[in-house]
């Protein structure tokens, strides 16, 4: 690591966003040093739905033949109602070509590919920050033990509930989403999908996608109602979420025997959202969904971090004034995501409408949304 702290990158969180930019950075030979509050990479969430754009972003890393390996292509969706009727259906393969085909992978498998080829020393586990303070050339990190860290540059990466977000813009809060309150991210044994398929019910959604060794990566959520309040709620998955999809198909029933009898299976999280005003302050900046967290609607969370990540990555290279980059990343991403957000609440709040009024209109709806959100990610 450099002496002059003020040619250094701190960015904080290990996650994806942070370890891909850490990875990015390493590639332009800018030193860094990742913080990370816990003690060993995070897995939450199980696995990761890579649209065409993600597979995109990855391929500007170096990863594209390391990512064909992994998981499962994505080659069709469907959208079906609970009766297992189809609405409507997309042909990925042909909207992406196969170059950028979508694919479901292990989060764990696309950390380790993020890491791949990156010296240890990058990362500092059990570093959780505690305080953010900028001079005019420097940016400085507390750490809990007290000691502090000192770069050009501070990179918050630290997630939706971001320690960095909280420091450098303190009235910021999140928000829950429109589509819902909390969902449930799974992996379970496949029960015969053959590509990305949502049910949605009256009041609830549940998705599969195969992510490949016979097993599925899964969401689902409850909304609408008292009682789906209380549900949404509750992290586990018992009798009374079961309730909201016991006229479900049999592929969706049967997956819920194997999640409320395997709770390990499962991770429940608030379904929050994270809409700023800035993401950049002098010397700090935010990233991911520290910045911009959405609801999964056009599972984008993972892709504009890592967009975000090479992003700011081509800023920090090609610019020495480092006090500037964190405004011009802002200035450059803020209108895709944006875009991202717009269609998410468009998306979002079709699927609360009333399940008659939404079937007969989702079958045009649908996958004009569809063309509509990804027709731009696409460049």
């Amino acid at each position: 690591m450099t002496s002059d702290v003020s040619s250094q990158v701190i960015v904080v969180g290990a996650g994806l966003a942070g370890v891909a930019l850490g990875r990015r950075l390493f590639q332009s030979n800018i030193p860094c040093v990742v913080l990370e509050r816990r003690d060993v990479f995070s897995n939450d969430g199980f696995a990761v739905n890579l649209p065409g754009n993600a597979v995109a972003a990855l391929s500007q890393m170096g990863l594209r033949d390391a990512i064909s390996r992994m998981g499962r292509p994505t080659r069709r969706r469907e959208y079906r109602d609970h009766r297992d009727r189809l609405v409507f259906e997309i042909d990925e393969d042909a909207f992406w070509g196969l170059d950028h085909r979508p694919r479901c992978v292990k989060r764990s498998d696309l950390l380790a590919a993020l890491r791949q080829g990156l010296p240890a020393d990058l990362f500092r586990m059990s570093c959780a920050v505690t305080d953010i303070r900028q001079t005019d050339a420097t940016v400085i990190a507390t750490l809990e033990d007290g000691q502090a860290i000192a770069g050009g540059l501070l990179v918050g990466a630290d997630g939706i509930h971001s320690r960095t977000r909280a420091c450098a813009f303190p009235e910021a809060r999140t928000q829950s989403a429109v589509l819902s309150r909390a969902s449930w991210r799974f992996i379970a044994p496949d029960p015969g999908v053959d590509g990305w398929t949502v049910w949605a019910g009256p009041r609830s959604l549940f998705l599969l996608i195969p992510v490949g060794d016979g097993e599925v990566y899964g969401w689902a959520s409850v909304s609408g109602g008292a009682s789906a309040r209380e549900a949404a709620d509750d992290p586990r998955f018992g009798v009374e979420i079961s309730a909201a999809f016991k006229h479900f198909p049999k592929r969706v029933t049967d997956t819920l025997d194997y999640l409320v009898s395997h709770p390990g299976s499962v991770h429940w999280s608030p379904l929050e959202e994270v809409r700023l005003d800035a993401w950049a302050n002098d010397r700090v900046v935010l990233i991911g969904d520290a910045a911009h967290a959405t609801a999964p609607v056009w599972a984008q969370g993972v892709a504009l971090a890592l967009e975000d990540a090479n992003a700011l990555g081509d800023l920090l290279d090609a610019d020495a004034d480092w006090g500037a980059s964190a405004s011009r990343f802002e200035t450059a991403r803020r209108q895709r995501v944006r875009h991202v957000q717009s269609m998410t609440d468009k998306m979002s709040k079709a699927a609360r409408l009333p399940a008659f009024v939404r079937n007969l209109l989702m079958p045009v709806v649908g996958p004009k949304r569809y063309h509509e959100t990804y027709g731009p990610l696409r460049a």
